[in-house]
């Protein structure tokens, strides 16, 4: 699989989302649209988006009983997205029912990867908080574990743990990772991050940035500086 560099398009609005966007002339980037951006603009902006020629993931993270899932990924499956999410920890039925609305009528659908733990989510917080008693790296192989089973493509998980999943549950399983940040950036609310060179490194298939390139002086030269670490 060709690795990708995914643009977190964490905008409030779609004029601030289409101004970023239309500073990039001469290549389309992957873009993410997540809960903020969806729930604002409706799918309105992903059919938008799409139509100028991105790829979308649509990173809306569902995790609800399983019959709901697949009649929300029923209607998302007409948007012609590229990829899409749930949580992994909404068990492997309900990961089961969403392929199932996913899939259009002649059999295609996008990639359909789960969220494993958020790269906000701190070895303490798994603990004390989530209850959780085994350690983040054997929770998200369990959880990787149980999305293959119930036949998704991948997970979303911090970088720090691409190439155990890789390593434990097989290479062909996509890795999608955010928390990724520059040698020289700000961590910001993320706990297990990375750079895109050490991500390459340690076996992601693709990495999502938002702030380093959104909140840049340059964005086009921070997502060309992606680009080179990761994708060379």
């Amino acid at each position: 699989m060709k690795k990708d560099v995914i643009i977190a398009c964490d905008f409030p609005g779609k004029d601030e989302t289409l101004a970023f966007l239309d500073k990039f002339h001469d290549v389309k980037p992957f873009v993410k649209i997540g809960m903020e951006l969806y729930n604002a603009c409706g799918p309105e902006i992903v059919r938008e988006i799409k139509s100028r020629g991105h790829k979308i993931f649509l990173d809306l993270k569902l995790h609800d009983i399983p019959n709901t899932v697949k009649r929300t990924m029923q209607v998302l499956s007409s948007l012609d997205v590229d990829m899409c999410n749930v949580h992994a920890s909404g068990g492997v039925e309900m990961m089961k029912y969403a392929i199932e609305g996913l899939t259009r009528a002649d059999g295609t659908r996008p990639l359909l990867i789960a969220v494993t733990q958020l790269t906000s989510t701190s070895e303490e917080m798994l603990h004390n908080e989530l209850l959780i008693g085994e350690n983040m790296q054997n929770t998200i192989v369990k959880y990787a574990k149980n999305a293959q089973s119930a036949g998704l493509d991948g997970v979303v998980c911090s970088p720090l743990e691409a190439g155990l999943i890789k390593e434990r549950v097989g290479s062909d399983f996509v890795a999608v990772t955010p928390g990724i940040r520059f040698a020289d950036s700000k961590k910001d609310d993320q706990v297990r991050i990375t750079t895109p060179a050490k991500a390459r490194e340690i076996g992601s298939d693709f990495i999502v940035v938002g702030r380093p390139i959104t909140k840049a002086d340059d964005p086009v030269a921070a997502y060309k500086q992606c680009c080179d670490e990761f994708c060379r």
